[in-house]
């Protein structure tokens, strides 16, 4: 695609005006697109993602991942890329792969698949805590900063595509974390994975979710791999064993900020659904 010069022109003004941005861990990094345009789009993946997907009408379990993801909401930092209005919406999608995600926009989405992995309230908090960490460090910001930097795909009138244009949907849409085929939830790199592990980490223990939950999580996920994963240099997630390690590292800090949250009060009484074979 060749581009004029003076949408070359605007793309070399915004890396330069709009391109310093430090995390809440504070790692510097890009980040070129309005956070109100992020939130549209992830606003308009979502109503695509439940479109095409089957919404949980489970009572007890809708009730249980809304009782974790409250209390993880409510320890969010108000502000920067979280939800305007401090509201999130949040779904429970019948669907048995082991996923969760959370966008741009205040959404939230969980399959059912990742409760029988996630099988306490405290390992599902860490992935919700996980996945909410993505959003407030910006990271599909980011993810799509890098894109539209790499290709020049950048408009001048509006800083980037509109998610109604076809040809940049895809873009959009995998910048965000979620596949142009919808439902496929697509990978962030190793660097966003570890980052948002341990604000993750973080967020759980202020919750008042026992931080070791999320080392339990990864050694379940370890064994549960049985020697299938690719090797750490081969995927774009770092290995088990290493966030095991980086979690184990960090435990200390949370744990501290656990008891400061158990101190307060903080006690979430959320109750898992009891096993499908029971049901």
């Amino acid at each position: 695609m060749i581009l004029r010069a003076s949408i070359l022109a605007v793309a070399g003004s915004l890396l330069l005006t709009s391109a310093c941005a430090t995390t809440m861990t504070g790692r510097k990094q890009l980040v070129l697109i309005d956070d109100a345009k992020m939130d549209e789009m992830g606003v308009a993946a979502f109503a695509d993602l439940k479109n095409s997907g089957k919404v949980a009408s489970d009572s007890a379990t809708n009730a249980y991942v809304r009782c974790v993801a409250d209390a993880i909401i409510a320890v969010v930092p108000a502000g920067g890329a979280a939800p305007k209005d401090g509201k999130w919406e949040i779904v429970v999608f019948d669907d048995e792969t082991p996923n969760a995600f959370a966008l741009p926009g205040g959404k939230i989405g969980v399959h059912t698949g990742m409760l029988e992995v996630a099988t306490t309230a405290g390992q599902l908090a860490a992935v919700l805590g996980h996945e909410v960490g993505h959003v407030l460090l910006r990271h599909g910001n980011e993810r799509l900063s890098q894109s539209v930097a790499a290709q020049s795909i950048l408009e001048a009138s509006s800083t980037a595509a509109s998610i109604k244009l076809p040809e940049y949907r895809d873009a959009i849409v995998g910048g965000l974390g979620v596949g142009a085929q919808y439902g496929v939830l697509l990978p962030f790199s190793r660097k966003h994975e570890s980052e948002a592990d341990t604000v993750g980490q973080r967020f759980m223990a202020e919750a008042g979710f026992n931080p070791a939950e999320a080392v339990k999580l990864w050694q379940k996920m370890l064994e549960a791999s049985e020697g299938k994963a690719p090797p750490q240099w081969m995927s774009t997630h770092p290995a088990n064993s290493t966030r095991i390690e980086s979690l184990k590292a960090s435990l200390p800090e949370a744990k501290e900020l656990y008891r400061k949250a158990r101190s307060k009060g903080k006690n979430p009484q959320c109750v898992p659904p009891p096993p499908k074979s029971k049901r």
